[in-house]
């Protein structure tokens, strides 16, 4: 997130006091009944903005779409079905795509509208924060998105039109074959115009009270980073006959031994354990059944600042070091010592079991070994880049400081200690001194450009290797090693607006093309794509795991 956002919503959360059901006008959400079926869940983080345009993580996207829903949503496998659009039209061109809304209503009593929408996108576009990208040229190719967005052209111009109260009209650039998916993202959802201006500026989404839902669940009670908080059912949800369960309570737990005790007590039925739990919990008759690995969808891999700034004087920008570094790494070791959840060795840099080819069926990354020459676990090798940057920079040692969070699971800490080891063992003269932090301060670092080597992460928005490889075009805002290639970016805009788009299989081998220049060039050390080793009680069934865009949905979830 950006540094302004991050200021207000830490200032939101110091200044504001622990919000219950709200009453009156706003959302109407009855105390449950004692015998009320609500499920106690996990969160690994702290919720600190539940304003789609602010929100950055997957525990705050997943709260948001409990409550809200999008044009579509998801089924079990993923695929877009209708949700508050009932149907849809797409132009022979694929310019334009009209939806039809159902039936819905916010918590407040207003009907949901297709100005809803209009008015949510051009708020999206306007303030252009960390995912307003997906409306851009690189994802979404709403028409003059890239004009407002960047070019300080007239928001009214933005390709999205509400001809009346229950048609949405959008207009593209260029055609994209996964655009009903990418409905069911946060940055896509509708925001009630009269209630979001009617709020003090900065407000919305910082309580029960400044918040609306039309989604399955109504917020009860919220606090930015609150420790708890909880959803009720929505009594007038248009698919509230579906919806079995009566709420949900959410508890942030930063402690994997700490979830697993709850678990074990009862006091929660749906944990994520760290992988050093598992096999403790395979070997205990009474957990082994209600363990499910899942696919999580983020990949892990290491960022590196090439800017002058950083690295003594931009050392990183040198990509015989980068290539040393990421050969000197033992994936395997990480994910089957450190990790230890299911999780994937990872050697490209779109990530595998995620994106699958339309016409072939074929995930994208199934073959791992096809960057071998450039990443793999390879000491000769990698001393031999080492060798090389040694002579191009005229230095045989080299210092760095890698950055990591605290707070983003147990296992973290050891990996990048793990990594240090590696590194330093298989490339005398490198050492990689560590700084642990806040992932909100991993993060600010990252995006103002203040770090060497940053540990992070990164989660598919959809379908499509796009999710990744939009990440590296020139001046992208998550293209945090500030890496700039001609020849990538030209290959990116044939397969978003230009030469590939109407042609799948062609844009399927270009997007080939540019992955080959990231590798090869070692812009990221990618490491290894995230599994959760879930604990699920045995009374609750019905919970959706997904590895992109929403980790857990719970619209078909019951428990008994």
């Amino acid at each position: 997130m950006k540094l302004t956002k991050k200021i207000l919503c830490v200032a939101l959360a110091l200044a504001m006091v622990l919000s219950f059901a709200a009453c009156g006008d706003k959302n109407e959400a009855a105390a449950p009944a004692a015998d009320a079926k609500i499920i106690s869940v996990m969160l690994s983080t702290n919720v600190m903005s539940l304003d789609c345009n602010l929100a950055t993580d997957g525990d705050s996207f997943e709260v948001i779409a409990d409550c809200i829903d999008g044009l579509t949503q998801m089924d079990a496998d993923g695929a877009a079905i209708p949700a508050l659009a009932e149907s849809w039209d797409i132009s022979e061109d694929g310019l334009t795509w009209t939806f039809h809304l159902r039936d819905a209503k916010w918590s407040n009593g207003d009907p949901v509208t297709a100005n809803d929408f209009v008015f949510a996108w051009k708020t999206a576009a306007l303030t252009n924060e960390e995912y307003g990208y997906m409306l851009d040229s690189s994802v979404g190719c709403i028409k003059n998105a890239d004009a407002v967005m960047y070019d300080g052209a007239d928001v009214d111009t933005l390709g999205v039109s509400a001809p009346d109260d229950k048609t949405f009209v959008v207009e593209l650039e260029a055609p994209v074959s996964f655009f009903d998916s990418l409905m069911y993202f946060p940055t896509f959802y509708p925001l009630n115009e009269k209630f979001y201006t009617g709020l003090e500026s900065g407000t919305y989404g910082t309580s029960a009270d400044t918040f609306l839902s039309c989604g399955a669940f109504i917020l009860s009670d919220y606090t930015p980073g609150a420790a708890s908080f909880s959803l009720t059912k929505n009594p007038d949800y248009w698919d509230a006959a579906n919806i079995k369960l009566d709420g949900i309570k959410y508890q942030v737990v930063g402690s994997s031994d700490n979830a697993l005790t709850a678990f074990k007590n009862g006091s929660l039925d749906l944990v994520a354990i760290s992988g050093s739990q598992v096999p403790s919990a395979q070997a205990d008759a009474n957990l082994s059944s209600k363990i499910k690995v899942t696919g999580a969808g983020y990949m892990w891999y290491l960022s590196f600042s090439q800017t002058k700034a950083n690295a003594n004087g931009g050392q990183l920008a040198n990509a015989n070091l980068r290539l040393a570094i990421t050969n000197a790494i033992d994936r395997e070791s990480l994910v089957d010592n450190y990790v230890m959840d299911g999780s994937l060795p990872t050697y490209t840099c779109v990530p595998p079991q995620f994106a699958a080819s339309a016409t072939t069926g074929a995930d994208f990354s199934a073959d791992q070994t096809m960057f071998a020459d450039v990443c793999s676990f390879n000491v000769a090798k990698a001393q031999e880049y080492l060798a090389a940057a040694q002579k191009e920079l005229g230095t045989d040692s080299f210092t760095f400081t890698m950055i990591y969070g605290n707070n983003e699971g147990d296992e973290v800490s050891k990996v990048a200690q793990a990594i240090k080891e590696q590194v330093e063992a298989n490339l005398p003269g490198v050492t990689l001194n560590l700084q642990a932090m806040s992932k909100a301060e991993r993060l600010d670092k990252m995006q103002n450009d203040n770090y060497d080597v940053a540990l992070t992460r990164w989660g598919p928005d959809y379908a499509d290797p796009m999710t990744y490889l939009g990440m590296w075009i020139t001046d992208n805002a998550n293209n945090y090693g500030f890496w700039s290639n001609t020849d990538y970016d030209q290959l990116i805009t044939d397969c978003t607006t230009g030469a590939y788009v109407s042609d799948y299989d062609a844009r399927w081998a270009a997007l080939y093309e540019a992955e080959t220049l990231v590798m090869n060039d070692a812009v990221i050390a990618p490491l290894y794509t995230k599994s959760n080793a879930n604990l699920i009680s045995d009374k609750l069934s019905g919970v959706d795991f997904h590895p992109v865009a929403l980790n857990r949905v719970y619209k078909s979830a019951t428990l008994q």
